[in-house]
């Protein structure tokens, strides 16, 4: 659904109404954190879905432990997809390039710590992947907004993002339906 904001990211760019792709992106996190709540249900009953699609119960029970561990990443999604559409539709891709360096050295030593060396198996796994998601949200968000790294582009938050968020949400949910067509 992410993908509809680089649509108009990058029109409002070529447009030069720069103010307009802070306030998509802020549109983008409402509706995407909104929809993560629908979802939910699918992580929480991951174990009852896949026994009832035929899934062995020992793989079921633990592809269950691990969906219900990578909700906070789940969340995740809605923030870091926006804020990488909007840095990519303003050429910073660098950006995103050494927030996700980062996040990766985070992620192989989490990983380390969390699975070999405190022995937490496969929620140690996930655990590392959520704190990886989230050093890229927390990163990206600093630059934008933090750090004023987009001074053209952010303006600050804006009472204008709660606007139109039907209009947005029907056409992230139409460009999610096509991207996930197209793919199959």
């Amino acid at each position: 659904m992410g993908s509809a904001l680089e649509t108009l990211c990058g029109q409002a760019f070529g447009a030069k109404r720069y103010h307009m792709l802070g306030i998509y992106t802020q549109r983008s996190w409402i509706v995407l954190f909104l929809c993560c709540f629908p979802l939910l249900p699918v992580y929480i009953f991951t174990t009852p879905i896949l026994k009832l699609l035929g899934q062995s119960d020992d793989v079921a029970q633990s592809t269950g432990v691990v969906a219900c561990w990578l909700i906070p990443m789940h969340f995740s999604f809605a923030f870091v997809f926006p804020l990488q559409r909007f840095l990519q539709c303003q050429r910073k891709n660098i950006v995103t390039a050494w927030v996700s360096l980062a996040a990766l050295l985070v992620n192989v030593l989490t990983s380390w710590l969390l699975i070999y060396v405190f022995d937490f198996g496969l929620v140690g796994a996930a655990l590392s992947l959520d704190i990886a998601w989230w050093i890229l949200v927390f990163g990206l968000y600093g630059y934008t907004v933090l750090c004023g790294g987009c001074p053209l582009t952010w303006s600050g938050f804006s009472m204008e993002a709660f606007s139109g968020l039907w209009e947005f949400l029907k056409l992230s949910a139409a460009s999610g339906v096509m991207l996930w067509y197209f793919s199959t």
